[in-house]
């Protein structure tokens, strides 16, 4: 509670401390605008998408974990590894293509860090998957990795994937987290 982050969340009622991290990467990429699609993957508590509704945009939001409604938020509650969950989700989109697609997800952590790493990364390569099928071709992918096994080789297919990757590490990440935020834009061979 001595967090200044999330003090300031419960202050401005936000969910959680992770909003000012998407707000901080919002103001200086302007990733959300009001009509954005967006997709959030991983989005419980919810701050993530009530960043995004605050800016006007629509939200499809997911999560293995239940999440209390936020109005304007459409939210599919199952397990992103599943195929099920993914139909789902792509039923939501009802054949739109996606603005942004924002992933802040993280595994059940065991304690154990490679396998903490793996899991992760797993995580972050089927988001990938996801943005490369349901991506405009100018549209953005914004995802939380963690900076170990496996990070470089993600970063390089994200370059052979999108024009630009831009690495973003917020304020409100903790200094001691391997956290880092890639964001990529313009998805290259995009389906139209």
């Amino acid at each position: 509670m001595n967090d200044p982050y999330v003090k300031l969340a419960k202050a401005q009622g936000y969910r959680s401390r992770a909003a000012f991290k998407l707000e901080e990467i919002n103001e200086r990429d302007r990733l959300i605008r009001s009509g954005t699609l967006v997709v959030d993957l991983g989005a419980t508590p919810g701050g993530w998408s009530q960043v995004a509704v605050r800016q006007g945009a629509q939200v499809i939001a997911l999560d293995i974990l239940e999440m209390e409604p936020i109005a304007g938020v459409t939210f599919i509650q199952g397990d992103f590894t599943e195929e099920a969950t993914l139909n789902e989700l792509a039923g939501a989109l009802n054949n739109r293509l996606v603005d942004l697609v924002i992933s802040d997800m993280a595994p059940n952590m065991s304690g154990v860090a490679s396998v903490d790493q793996a899991r992760s990364m797993y995580l972050c390569e089927l988001a990938l998957d996801f943005t490369s099928s349901h991506l405009k071709p100018n549209g953005q992918f914004l995802v939380k990795v963690f900076q170990g096994e496996g990070f470089q080789d993600y970063l390089k297919v994200l370059r052979t994937r999108f024009e630009q990757v831009l690495n973003r590490k917020p304020k409100a990440s903790r200094d001691r987290s391997s956290e880092v935020y890639l964001l990529c834009k313009n998805l290259r061979d995009a389906v139209t």
